[in-house]
């Protein structure tokens, strides 16, 4: 199983080989989901908060007295009946964060991998080489290759001329293969990789078959 490399300019500069047992490996839609779920609860911060009717300022005697007036009977403003009252059950500060384990999280990486390629929006770089640090320079490449949508590119090595001619483009990503994980790539429409950075990630997955 092969897969076309090609360089910045949109040429076929070579070929590099796939691990079938990697890339030949049904997909597990619900081990993908957990995981997913996951990273984006412990991206969550959980300190939303409402006050209750007893945290309230406010309220400490009875509005009117109980009979008599021909009102509805209260026994203070701050009732969550009342507006300016308390919340009923509303949210309070509280930890989302989920555990995966370095398995499952392996796993995710390996399927969200392998998605892209058989949806065909998998693209293979020989390297990345910018002359200067510009933003049509990054566009330019984007258009040679139709990319649409949000697209991770994925470095094997810190590269200032990339992230700087990509800071301002919003559909463009840039992450480096040592912190790259499945919620990264099934996140973007399109997932650009170097050369040197697939073979680490395939490297990284055989290890742990």
């Amino acid at each position: 199983m092969e897969l076309k490399v090609y360089d910045m300019e949109g040429k076929e500069s070579g070929k590099i080989d796939l691990i079938e047992d990697i890339f030949n490996k049904e997909i597990k839609d619900t081990l993908l989901r957990e995981a997913l779920l996951a990273y984006l609860d412990n991206h969550r911060q959980g300190t939303v908060s409402t006050k209750g009717r007893s945290e309230v300022k406010g309220g400490g005697r009875k509005p009117w007295v109980q009979k008599g007036t021909g009102r509805a009977r209260a026994g203070t403003i701050r009732s969550p009946l009342w507006v300016g009252g308390g919340i009923i059950f509303g949210p309070k500060p509280r930890k989302f964060k989920s555990h995966l384990s370095k398995k499952v999280k392996r796993a995710a990486l390996r399927y969200s991998l392998v998605k892209k390629f058989k949806e065909g929006n998998l693209l293979i770089l020989d390297k990345i080489s910018l002359k200067t640090a510009k933003t049509k320079e990054m566009v330019s490449f984007l258009q040679k290759f139709s990319l649409k949508g949000k697209t991770l590119l994925v470095l094997d090595q810190k590269d200032e001329r990339a992230i700087r001619s990509s800071s301002n483009l919003k559909q463009l990503c840039i992450c480096y293969v040592s912190t790259v994980c499945g919620y990264d790539i099934f996140s973007h429409r399109n997932l650009c990789l170097t050369k040197e950075a697939l073979i680490d990630i395939i490297e990284r997955l055989k290890k742990n078959e």
